[in-house]
């Protein structure tokens, strides 16, 4: 983390950049599935970035574990999350399940912006690393995920989720699965 940043700031800064992006969310399309017209022709990169302006809808999963994508570059995504009471476990802390959605969006979205028109992915295997409980005191954590190796058949890709203060709740990889889509599906 940068010496200059606090984080008191790094949380500002975080909610700021939520704030415009719901923003930009919420005057578009909203949660759903992008029909075959809307990405036709586009590449993974140019579907993502089109959904983070807000002219794509996102996933509806997004909505409802309260986290969304707020930035995104080639072979890069990042999510941000609120960690609440309704993801909590018998235990009165975040379910692993949340950390893994969030983690495996993060990857999967990173492998997506490498996909050029026709091509797809999906998860093969999935593999997360959970080194601190998480409560709703943390208001926000962010899952980085970046692209390690993308080839013709297999992609891997790398997260982690910190706070904003840098601390480190869970780290993950994933290997997908790359191949065509077929034409039948195509616009």
């Amino acid at each position: 983390m940068d010496s200059t940043r606090t984080p008191s700031n790094a949380l500002d800064q975080w909610l700021a950049e939520e704030a415009a992006t719901r923003q930009r969310l919420d005057a578009g399309p909203g949660p759903g599935v992008a029909s075959p017209a809307q990405i036709g022709g586009k590449n993974g990169l140019e579907m993502m970035q089109a959904m983070l302006r807000g002219e794509l809808p996102y996933a509806p999963i997004a909505r409802t574990l309260d986290f969304m994508l707020i930035e995104i570059d080639a072979g890069r995504a990042v999510f941000q999350g609120t960690p609440g009471p309704q993801h909590f476990n018998p235990m009165g802390t975040v379910h692993g399940g949340w950390f893994a959605t969030l983690l495996d969006s993060a990857l999967g979205c990173a492998v997506h912006t490498m996909m050029p028109p026709g091509r797809a992915y999906t998860t093969a295997e999935l593999g997360v690393n959970l080194v601190k409980a998480l409560t709703p005191k943390v208001a926000r954590v962010r899952a980085e995920g970046r692209v390690i190796h993308c080839g013709r058949q297999l992609a891997t890709a790398e997260a982690r989720l910190v706070g904003p203060d840098g601390t480190l709740y869970a780290h993950a990889t994933t290997t997908c699965l790359v191949f065509d889509i077929p034409a039948s599906s195509r616009p």
